[in-house]
């Protein structure tokens, strides 16, 4: 779990005047804030690394469903977008979110809720997914995953009765069959 980006918490709260009064009259807010951003700004900077998609997949289940439920930062979905080149109407489109509220999310530095949060982490796990099986198969090195995975979302498959894998993004049970899919491709079991 040491490689895993941990959801910070949030800010502690203002504490109470009662609290502030045996202080000095100080209250602990500037603190508060000061170590929020601190953590905010370390935790934003670890989701922006390229790496995060497989961290992620490599994760355990307890710590990715603990990441869901603390929230993905809306930021990195930004980070998605950009490494797999697709543009975000599409991006949104495919895992089934709608713009103007993540976007409002990005904006503000807030957290996806937990349905958000799941439909990210799919599409980042898949990016992951692919990424380590290259590796495993001692593929070419200099390899991106995230546009691979983007352009294969687009292609039809005869697997799937010739629908594009990006159609079933929206739904828990299509990205499990997404990626069992793309497992599979790995050994060559389907075309």
């Amino acid at each position: 779990m040491s490689e895993i980006v941990k959801p910070s918490k949030q800010a502690p709260r203002r504490a109470s005047r009662s609290v502030a009064r045996r202080r000095g009259g100080q209250s602990a807010q500037p603190r508060a804030v000061h170590v929020a951003a601190k953590s905010d700004a370390k935790t934003l900077h670890a989701w922006a690394n390229p790496d995060q998609a497989l961290k992620l997949f490599r994760a355990g289940v307890v710590d990715r469903v603990n990441i869901v439920k603390n929230g993905v930062p809306a930021l990195y979905v930004n980070v998605l977008t950009a490494c797999m080149g697709m543009p975000k109407d599409k991006f949104y489109r495919t895992i089934g979110l709608t713009r103007p509220t993540v976007d409002r999310k990005v904006r503000t530095s807030k957290r996806l809720n937990q349905d958000e949060s799941e439909r990210v982490m799919g599409i980042a796990r898949l990016v992951g997914q692919a990424q380590s099986l290259v590796q495993d198969s001692g593929g070419p090195a200099p390899f991106d995953a995230a546009k691979w995975v983007a352009a294969w979302l687009d292609r039809p498959l005869s697997a799937l009765g010739g629908k594009r894998p990006g159609e079933f993004m929206d739904t828990a049970d299509g990205r499990t069959l997404v990626a069992g899919l793309l497992a599979q491709q790995q050994s060559g079991a389907y075309a």
